[in-house]
C-alpha cells in the first residue's frame, strides 16, 4: 500500500536525479554539494553547511490530507514492463547497467534488511545506485558509491535484485496532499540554479510511480522565495506540489524482488528467491 512516506521517497528521488543527473559521484547542476532528504533540516547542521557552501533540499508533506476517495473497489492488473535494467553482484558490491523504465524495482538486501527502490522516469543506472546508497546510509550503513556501483564493506550477507513490477492492486481509498520541496542555499546563484532544475523535472511529470506499483498524480501548487533578513547566509525557495495518491491492497506479485530468507545456527545464509 502507498503511504505519505512513499510519495516523499518518490519526490526525493526525482529531486536528487534533477540535481545529480549523472549520480552523486558527479558534480551537481549547481556546482556545489546538495544534500537531498526527507524531513526538516537540523539548525546546527544547516548553519554549518551553509557556511561551507553546501545546499540542503528537503521534501516534507505540508497541510492537511484531503479525502478524495471516489473510485469503485475493483482489482486491476499491473502489467510487467520489459526487462532492461540489470544488476551484477560480486561479494558485497552491486553494479547496475542497462536502461531504466517506470515499473521496475531495484533493491539490495544487507544482513536480512531489505531496501527496495521504485525506478523513476528520469532514472539511470547511476541514479538507481545513488538512491539505493542513500537508503542504506539513512539506515546507518557505510556505503562506498562509485558510478553505477555500490559497496557495503561491513555486510556479512549481501544481495541485489532487479525485477519488473507486476501483480494486481485494489484501491481502497484516495487522498490528496501538498508536499513542500524546500531549497536552503548559501547564495542566490545556487538557489537560482537548483530551483528551475527541480521545478522542470517535477512539472514534466503528470504521474509518478510508487513502490507498491500504483501512481500518484502531481500538480504544481505554488512557489515562494524567502530571503531572511536576520540571516544573510540563507537564501530559501519553496516549491509546492499537490499529490493525489491511492491506498491499495495487493493480491499477487508474479515478479518478487526478494523472497524468504533464513539464518542457520552454523552461520550459513539461505535465501529462497522468486524473481
Amino acid at each position: 500500500m502507498a503511504d505519505q512516506s512513499d510519495v516523499e521517497n518518490a519526490l526525493t528521488a526525482i529531486v536528487a536525479n534533477a540535481l545529480y543527473p549523472a549520480g552523486t559521484e558527479s558534480p551537481s547542476v549547481t556546482g556545489n554539494t546538495c544534500r537531498v532528504y526527507r524531513g526538516f533540516p537540523a539548525a546546527p547542521a544547516l548553519a554549518s553547511d551553509l557556511a561551507a557552501g553546501v545546499s540542503h533540499v528537503t521534501v516534507l508533506a505540508s497541510g492537511a490530507i484531503k479525502n478524495v476517495t471516489r473510485y469503485p473497489r475493483v482489482w486491476q492488473t499491473v502489467a510487467p514492463v520489459a526487462a532492461s535494467l540489470a544488476v551484477q553482484v560480486i561479494a558485497a558490491s552491486a553494479s547496475f547497467s542497462g536502461s531504466c523504465a517506470v515499473g521496475q524495482l531495484a533493491g539490495v538486501g544487507v544482513d536480512g534488511a531489505l531496501f527496495p527502490y521504485a525506478v523513476q522516469a528520469n532514472d539511470t543506472p547511476a541514479t538507481v545506485a545513488s538512491n539505493l546508497a542513500a537508503l542504506l546510509r539513512a539506515a546507518g550503513w557505510i556505503v562506498e558509491y562509485s558510478g553505477t556501483t555500490i559497496t557495503v564493506p561491513a555486510a556479512a550477507h549481501f544481495t541485489a535484485r532487479v525485477v519488473n513490477g507486476a501483480g494486481s492492486l485494489q484501491e481502497i481509498k484516495r487522498q490528496a496532499q501538498e508536499f513542500a520541496i524546500s531549497l536552503w542555499c548559501p547564495n542566490p546563484q545556487n538557489r537560482d540554479a537548483a530551483g528551475p532544475a527541480i521545478d522542470e523535472a517535477l512539472a514534466a511529470l503528470s504521474f509518478i510511480p510508487l513502490s507498491d506499483g500504483s501512481y500518484a498524480r502531481i500538480i504544481f501548487a505554488g512557489s515562494d522565495v524567502v530571503d531572511e533578513a536576520e540571516d544573510a547566509t540563507l537564501y530559501k525557495r519553496e516549491l509546492r506540489y499537490s499529490a493525489e495518491y491511492p491506498t491499495t491492497l495487493s493480491q499477487m506479485t508474479p515478479a518478487m524482488l526478494f523472497g524468504t530468507a533464513a539464518f542457520y545456527a552454523d552461520g550459513n545464509f539461505v535465501e529462497n528467491l522468486n524473481a
